[in-house]
């Protein structure tokens, strides 16, 4: 007898699974990062890492990278979007299938640039997905503010002398999908306010302004640093136009 239950119930188990199952439909969600005044996050700069989680129990659905190109710099940038226009036209994203027989509450979270680990910005936000109802075509579209800031010199744990100064400081700047700053350009740098914030022995120092080069994305000052020390350098960009900021730091010694 309490082997006959113990086969009806397993039969039981057997059939609401195989019915849970049959009721599941896979479903599509796509998910783009597009950069603050700039275009999409994509291969060219590493992509945004995507983690996509059942809300309520934080359980991870899905996740991946971004991958493809950064889009369509006019449809972007320039052309006036109509309330139902696409401006991806094949723009980066990650795309995911879930299979799903009810309405789930979803955590879209997103990191970018994945591969720029002193500019990455952690973005997130959160949408119901229903069976059968896709959020394909652009998609779930998650901004990303920022620049990606790279402090090229002086280097990280740099030594040298008072005799040598001054030291130059530069770093190169882009926007968070890779897109170039150039002197009156779309992404103009000379609208960029870019500084060092200098800090010698743990005291502030001065602010050493850095301006544009000719070489694109690049920003430079000579710093004059008389007395010997530890110095940390923060390097920020930031438009005052968007409120668009991004930092690097490094630090070296002076004998």
């Amino acid at each position: 007898m309490k082997l006959l239950k113990w086969l009806l119930a397993i039969a039981v188990f057997q059939i609401s699974a195989a019915v849970a199952a049959a009721e599941a439909v896979p479903t599509k969600i796509v998910v783009r990062a597009k950069a603050q005044d700039a275009k999409f996050i994509g291969t060219s700069i590493g992509g945004a890492k995507v983690v996509i989680r059942d809300a309520e129990t934080g359980e991870i659905l899905a996740q991946g990278l971004t991958s493809g190109s950064t889009g369509n710099t006019d449809l972007i940038m320039k052309e006036p979007r109509s309330r139902h226009g696409s401006i991806t036209g094949g723009a980066a994203g990650f795309e995911a299938t879930l299979d799903i027989s009810e309405p789930v509450f979803l955590t879209v979270e997103v990191l970018a640039p994945a591969i720029k680990k002193q500019a990455r910005v952690l973005a997130q936000t959160q949408t119901w997905l229903v069976p059968g109802k896709p959020i394909a075509g652009d998609g779930l579209i998650v901004e990303i503010p920022g620049f990606v800031v790279d402090l090229l010199s002086p280097q990280t744990h740099f030594y040298t002398t008072v005799d040598k100064s001054p030291f130059e400081i530069s770093a190169n700047v882009v926007m968070m999908c890779g897109c170039p700053l150039t002197d009156g350009g779309l992404w103009d740098g000379s609208q960029i306010e870019v500084a060092a914030i200098v800090k010698r022995d743990g005291e502030t120092y001065r602010t050493v302004p850095l301006k544009m080069q000719d070489t694109m994305n690049t920003f430079s000052a000579p710093l004059k640093a008389a007395e010997a020390g530890v110095y940390e350098i923060l390097v920020y960009a930031y438009d005052p136009r968007t409120g668009n900021t991004g930092v690097d730091r490094t630090s070296f010694i002076v004998r």
